[in-house]
């Protein structure tokens, strides 16, 4: 069934002379029923003389569109804005692919079209310190906003400091892995860095439990695959952690060339 709303606009802007000016009646009622981006548009429009002279459903589309893409842009900043991102202005088209780094174009091409959210595969950048392990994760998190998706950045010690203090209060565990766990793209930054406890390993694997197979996961970390379960303590916990991982996560590694050295002297 049509939104009634629809009808409205429909009627408001419709008519043998074309689009209609709008007294302030009409601006409250577009305004309460939450499309008072017609409002803004339609002033455009009637600023624009080219525009006034094309037909009425060209006009109406040009509205539609503009209306369209006003609210996808401030859904996309309200995503980035909550992803809480370490490097909130980078992005995939900020990528350096310089000799000795080993990036491939095509592999960060598809990543960036966001695939692997839909797949729910995880991704993996691994390389030497400042090798621009958080930029990738940040720009690849951006890309997953801009698809629409609910995104969120945190740094290991960060997330397991947040669970300390909240796993004292009653039910705060299972709120904390519910918050994280609903995250349709969370990224880990600084992965396995700290030293870890029993109980942080017994949170990570709830954790990795609760997103497998339907979630996707960015790491950014300094350590190789064949280093995860030692980092993880070892034994039955760090192995079902680590191949959860196994063979649905795509590994990029980012090499060992100093970006903040190098763009210090670019």
């Amino acid at each position: 069934m049509t939104p009634p709303w629809d009808i409205s606009v429909a009627v408001i802007i419709t008519g043998r002379e074309g689009i209609l000016m709008l007294n302030d009646e009409t601006r409250r009622k577009l305004r309460l029923m939450n499309v008072g981006e017609f409002i803004d548009e339609l002033e455009i429009q009637q600023q624009d003389p080219q525009t006034l002279a094309l037909p009425f459903d060209d006009r109406f589309q040009l509205l539609t569109d503009g209306v369209y893409q006003r609210k996808y842009n401030d859904k996309v900043h309200r995503l980035i804005k909550t992803a809480k991102l370490r490097l909130p202005k980078s992005d995939i088209h900020d990528i350096l692919y310089i000799d000795k780094r080993p990036l491939n174009r095509g592999i960060i091409a598809d990543l960036a079209s966001c695939r692997f959210v839909d797949e729910s595969r995880s991704v993996v950048f691994q390389g030497y310190p400042s090798s621009g392990k958080t930029f990738l994760g940040c720009a690849m998190a951006k890309e997953a906003c801009r698809q629409l998706h609910k995104t969120r950045y945190i740094r290991l010690p960060d997330l397991l400091e947040e669970y300390a203090e909240k796993s004292v209060l009653p039910g705060g565990k299972n709120k904390v892995l519910n918050k994280y766990a609903a995250f349709k793209v969370l990224v880990l930054d600084e992965w396995l860095m700290p030293e870890l406890s029993k109980a942080d390993v017994e949170f990570i694997l709830e954790l990795t439990e609760r997103r497998f197979d339907s979630t996707s996961t960015i790491f950014c970390t300094l350590y190789k695959r064949e280093d995860w379960v030692k980092r993880l303590r070892g034994g039955t916990y760090a192995e079902s952690i680590v191949e959860r991982f196994a063979h649905n996560t795509t590994w990029i590694e980012t090499g060992d060339v100093n970006m903040r050295q190098y763009l210090s002297h670019a």
